[in-house]
Formats: C-alpha cells, sequence, structure tokens
C-alpha cells in the first residue's frame, strides 16, 4: 500500500485524527492510500461504510445487488425514504459522496459468486462482510485466504452480535471458527427471527473500526478473538479463536484451492435446482399444502379447517387469522399434544412466510397428524393474494 500525502483542506477535515498521537498525519495517509471492499449495503454495511468514509478511507468498494425496501430503513441507515426502490449501491455511493467527497467509490452491482469473487477481492486491501447468509460468508473467508487479505467479520442476530478479523498472519479463519454450515432452516434469517435496529449500528461500527486499525497499524485488531455483544443486557464477551492447523482453507496441509459451489457446500439448492423445485411446486401442489386463496375460498364455503397459528405473541398484534389453536414454534415440541384429539381433522398451520409452519407440519406428521398442511407462502402470501389490508411485517 503507498503512501498518499493530504492536501489542506484534507488536513483540516481530519484534524481531529492527526492530533492523535498513535494516528497522526502517517495513519491518515495510510488511510487515503488504502483500499476497502464492503461486502453489502445492509445493516451491517450501513455504519460501516459510512464511518470509513468520514475517516477517509481512499477507495471504498459497494458490492451489493439489492434494492432498498421501506422494511430495510429500521436499520439500514445509509439509505433513506428517498431511496426506496433505488439500487442499494447507488444510495450508498451517494451518501458516501455526500459524507466525504474526497472518497472514491467504486460500485459492484452484483451478488458475490464464486466466479467474480477472487477478480473483485484482489483489488483491495482488506475486505468488510457484511453479509447475512452462511453460503456468502464461507464463500467472502475461502476467497479472501486464497487472495491473501484480511477479512474483517460481523453478524448479527435478534439482539445479539458478533464480530472478530480473519486472515491476519498466523491467525484464524471463518473455517477454523465454522468448520460445518448448520443444517438448513436451523437458523432463521433476520427477516424470520428480527433484529433490534440498532444492533447492525453497533456492530457495524465495530467492523469499520477494526479496519482502520487494521489499515493503520494502531491498537490490537481482534486477531483470534470474538467479540460477542448481548444488547439486552449490554455485556460484551470475548471468546478466543485458534487457528485450526487442520483448516481444509488455511491449514497446514489445504485441501481446498479455489472456490467450490457454496449453496451446496450449505445443503441449500442452487439456483436452477430451486427453480425447477418451484416449477414443480407450482405444478404439482403438494398434498400437505395450502394456498391462502384456496384456504380463503374454502373459509368463504364455511369448511373451515383447523387453524393452528405457530408465530411469536407479537407476531400477532401485527396481523392474524381466524386461529383455533396458537402454539408458538419455540413452544410446539412440548405442547403438541394439545391437539392430541386432531389426529384425523384436517390441521392446516401457517406463519409469517412458511418456513415455520413447514416444520411444524412435517413434525406432526411424524405424530401421526395425516391431514396436517402447511399454509405456503404464509401471512406475506396472504397479503398478496387474499387480503391487502393485512399488514406485511
Amino acid at each position: 500500500m503507498s503512501v498518499e500525502t493530504l492536501n489542506k483542506e484534507e488536513l483540516q477535515r481530519y484534524a481531529r485524527h492527526l492530533i492523535l498521537p498513535e494516528f497522526g498525519k502517517a495513519g491518515q495517509e495510510k488511510l487515503k492510500a488504502s483500499k476497502v471492499l464492503c461486502v453489502g449495503a445492509g445493516g451491517l454495511g450501513s455504519p460501516m461504510a459510512m464511518y470509513l468514509a468520514a475517516a477517509g478511507v481512499g477507495t471504498l468498494g459497494i458490492m451489493d445487488f439489492d434494492v432498498v425496501d421501506v422494511s430495510n430503513l429500521q436499520r439500514q441507515i445509509i439509505h433513506g425514504q428517498a431511496s426506496v426502490g433505488e439500487r442499494k449501491v447507488v444510495s450508498a455511493a451517494n451518501r458516501i459522496k455526500d459524507i466525504n467527497p474526497h472518497v472514491n467509490v467504486r460500485i459492484h452491482e452484483t451478488a458475490i459468486s464464486s466466479a467474480n469473487a477472487r477478480e473483485i477481492i484482489r483489488e483491495y486491501d482488506v475486505v468488510a462482510d457484511g453479509t447475512d447468509n452462511f453460503p456468502t460468508r464461507y464463500l467472502v473467508n475461502d476467497a479472501c485466504v486464497l487472495e491473501g487479505k484480511i477479512n474483517v467479520y460481523a453478524s448479527i442476530f435478534r439482539f445479539d452480535g458478533q464480530a472478530t478479523v480473519f486472515g491476519m498472519k498466523d491467525g484464524p479463519c471463518y473455517r477454523c471458527l465454522y468448520p460445518d454450515p448448520p443444517p438448513p432452516g436451523m437458523v432463521p434469517s433476520c427477516a424470520e427471527g428480527g433484529v433490534l435496529g440498532v444492533l447492525p449500528g453497533i456492530m457495524g461500527t465495530l467492523q469499520a473500526l477494526e479496519v482502520i486499525k487494521v489499515l493503520t497499524g494502531i491498537g490490537e485488531p481482534l486477531k483470534g478473538r470474538l467479540q460477542v455483544f448481548d444488547a439486552l443486557t449490554m455485556k460484551f464477551r470475548e471468546l478466543k479463536i485458534r487457528k485450526d492447523p487442520k483448516c481444509p482453507i488455511c491449514g497446514e496441509h489445504r485441501t481446498i484451492h479455489e472456490l467450490i459451489d457454496y449453496n451446496q457446500f450449505c445443503g441449500i439448492p442452487n439456483e436452477e435446482a430451486q427453480k425447477a423445485i418451484d416449477a414443480q411446486k407450482a405444478t404439482e401442489m403438494a398434498d400437505d399444502e395450502i394456498t391462502p386463496a384456496q384456504l380463503k375460498a374454502r373459509m368463504d364455503k364455511g369448511d373451515k379447517p383447523f387453524l393452528v397459528d405457530v408465530r411469536n405473541a407479537n407476531e400477532l398484534d401485527i396481523c392474524k387469522l381466524p386461529y383455533d389453536a396458537w402454539i408458538p414454534l419455540p413452544e410446539f415440541s412440548g405442547r403438541w399434544e394439545e391437539l392430541a384429539d386432531k389426529k384425523d381433522t384436517e390441521v392446516v398451520v401457517y406463519c409469517r412466510s412458511g418456513g415455520r409452519s413447514g416444520q411444524v407440519v412435517r413434525f406432526l406428521q411424524e405424530q401421526g397428524f395425516k391431514n396436517a398442511r402447511n399454509m405456503v407462502g404464509g401471512m406475506l402470501r396472504w397479503s398478496d393474494e387474499v387480503d391487502p389490508t393485512s399488514a406485511k411485517y
């Protein structure tokens, strides 16, 4: 990384950095010469990119393929109401330029993939992973290791966050911490499980801090240390992460030499396979599924099945159907016998989007409920197909 001198306006802009003895002009010039790739312009990427821009990182790459949705605004503070419907990379770039016109913003309006990851990542000094799914986290990790780049990582869920730095000399990588991905569906997404809006602000800011420390050489980065944050108790815990000598990507005897199919690695159907599955579902509705439109038609005829809502209590306040039983998913395995007299009855289970209810239907079938059915698409599809006044969340 080269050194770039600061002009008069920059000396004034970064004055509070320059008077820090540990940072000074030399640290600021290192930032100006640096290139950082932010993978994701969402909850984590928003505060991270803004603080890195304000700090004076010379080149910021913003990588995202999504558009701004109104549901993003609760936590993705780089975007505003006027950006709804706009590409996230464009919205983020405009905000960054407003924060600091000296920053060179590179837009990568694409999903990171095994085909493009290494080519893009090798252009940068540090990668900051702001993604929200396991296949992409493994992909970013492996690409960083293969290209010799440091990976500043964070993740969030509900009220909990994690942050660390992977890929430093003699330090661990993501696979050292998580050798194997969790089974598909075991860990709910933020869309299913929720996230406190301020949490990604805290963790994304920690990421920005670690990026700055890595680039300037100040302080002690989170190498081999996992910072775990509980927002409800306002407590931080630090866990040690050891480099695994048997790690297949960064260990002594590497077995991974190129990027792989990460959806397959995580047990998730690839795009073509998923399209085939969706097409089959569209033409052949499974016996244990019912669409919201079909359910509504039955209800209008007075042929209402036994409805079971498996959402959490707070979700009932948003929207609901005239359910016959309410048993939240976390309590279901201990309370399913409340439905024991319905084994021969047609039972329709529903949730927000159909994922949790699908799990419950499979469980009920194992208990002998031959007529248990899942309302596919959940309350979101109910709003789209049946009742547009039903709130979406």
